[in-house]
């Protein structure tokens, strides 16, 4: 598990090489990197954070920089402890600019509170799911959508940001949904969404958009239920899909009659667009 470290400002005893332009600070954030760091970032106080992998020990670090007062804490993994970062970061993907709640508000950009929920934005499932969406709105908007293992209520209050009149969200996790809440609060959409408790089962009716951003098992288990959530010649985005499985879904899918539109790909991950043909 990575951890969290801080050090002082770097020695002068930092010489860089023999007509370098390196400084002290530039080359422990090069040590840093060499050692693996997943997140470097300057302190107030001259210093460096960084968060670093388990096998880059703090004696290890604190020996590489030449320092022996580093301060060592717990790190927090977001996405499932997918995503590891010092602290969020504003996001874009396509149209869609995600803040953190920290930030001042701006015009257009939808504000995410710092939680274990899933949806920070950062992971590439959202990611490629938030441009599919904004890919399919800019197009031709659906009035209302349905977005399942809603998490943090990111591609929600996205949908809705770029258009979507409403949108009823659902998760299995109640906490989840908590968060999702706060968040639509936040953004001062809790009008326009719905949010409900429970799996693809848990709602009736269809929708002309159904986003799942969930792992590829459940995917597959819940597709007839999924299925029967989509309207007439209504569209379907899948997300959270590693690579390897990707014919695994898309054929069960397909044995539902859904026709396949578009495949995004990043980092290993897939984001399938489907339509259905009745």
């Amino acid at each position: 598990m990575p951890y969290q470290l801080r050090v002082r400002r770097p020695s002068s005893e930092f010489v860089p090489p023999e007509g370098g332009s390196h400084t002290p600070l530039s080359d422990a954030i090069d040590r840093l990197v060499g050692l693996g760091a997943l997140d470097i970032e300057p302190t107030p106080d001259g210093g460096l954070a960084a968060l670093m992998p388990d096998s880059a020990t703090p004696e290890r670090v604190a020996c590489a920089l030449g320092v022996d007062d580093l301060a060592v804490s717990p790190a927090i993994g977001r996405d499932a402890d997918s995503v590891w970062v010092l602290r969020p970061r504003p996001v874009r993907a396509g149209r869609v600019r995600l803040i953190p709640a920290t930030s001042d508000a701006e015009p257009g950009a939808v504000r995410l509170i710092d939680s274990p929920a899933f949806g920070t934005g950062l992971h590439p499932t959202t990611a490629l799911c938030l441009e599919a969406l904004d890919e399919i709105v800019a197009a031709d908007p659906p009035d209302r959508l349905l977005d399942v293992g809603t998490g943090s209520g990111v591609l929600a209050l996205a949908a809705l940001q770029l258009g979507v009149s409403r949108v009823t969200a659902i998760d299995v996790d109640a906490d989840a949904l908590r968060v999702a809440s706060e968040n639509a609060r936040l953004n001062a959409m809790s009008g326009r969404l719905e949010l409900v408790l429970g799996d693809a089962g848990a709602v009736t009716g269809t929708w002309p958009l159904v986003l799942a951003n969930v792992l590829a098992a459940p995917l597959i288990d819940m597709a007839p239920t999924l299925v029967r959530r989509v309207g007439h010649h209504g569209r379907v985005i899948l997300s959270g899909i590693p690579a390897s499985v990707e014919a695994d879904v898309a054929r069960e899918y397909r044995r539902l009659g859904m026709r396949h539109v578009q495949t995004r790909t990043r980092g290993g991950w897939i984001a399938m667009r489907l339509q259905a043909s009745w």
